[in-house]
């Protein structure tokens, strides 16, 4: 019998550079073992102060448009107060309260249930930082699928 509450931890390289991770295709493949066909929710947490989940399309453009956003909104330069680290960081620790650091998505019959253009995907503006952490966890019902 498949347990209620099922977590993983996903270490995902995210290099120097700011990116948009789509992490998908990671959550579906975490389901089809923690879920076992059985609807509930998963849980997609990054815990960092300087990174956040995301629900978008990508692949069309729209993650390099989420980050010109952020770049727009959150400019890399010295107007921030919190000053350690590369130029402009303090961005990075604003971040999360435009994109947070979690997401918690419905699970149907054992698999996401995102619209048709809809993508998981961790947001790391932080070029210092290049190991990231993603844990996800499955709440559902017990029982057999």
């Amino acid at each position: 019998m498949p347990d209620a509450f099922t977590t993983r931890v996903l270490n995902i390289a995210t290099g120097s550079d700011e990116r948009v991770v789509d992490i998908t295709g990671d959550c579906e493949s975490f389901l089809r073992e923690a879920a076992a066909g059985r609807d509930g929710l998963l849980n997609v947490f990054v815990p960092h102060a300087t990174a956040g989940i995301a629900v978008i399309e990508t692949g069309a453009g729209s993650d390099d448009d989420l980050l010109s956003t952020l770049h727009t909104l959150l400019p890399a330069d010295d107007r921030w107060q919190h000053r350690h680290g590369s130029p402009g960081h303090g961005r990075d620790h604003v971040l999360p309260a435009f994109v947070p650091p979690h997401a918690t998505l419905p699970v149907v019959d054992g698999r996401l249930a995102l619209g048709t253009w809809q993508s998981v995907c961790l947001v790391d503006t932080n070029v210092s930082n290049h190991n990231r952490q993603v844990r996800l966890s499955f709440l559902g019902g017990v029982g057999e699928a």
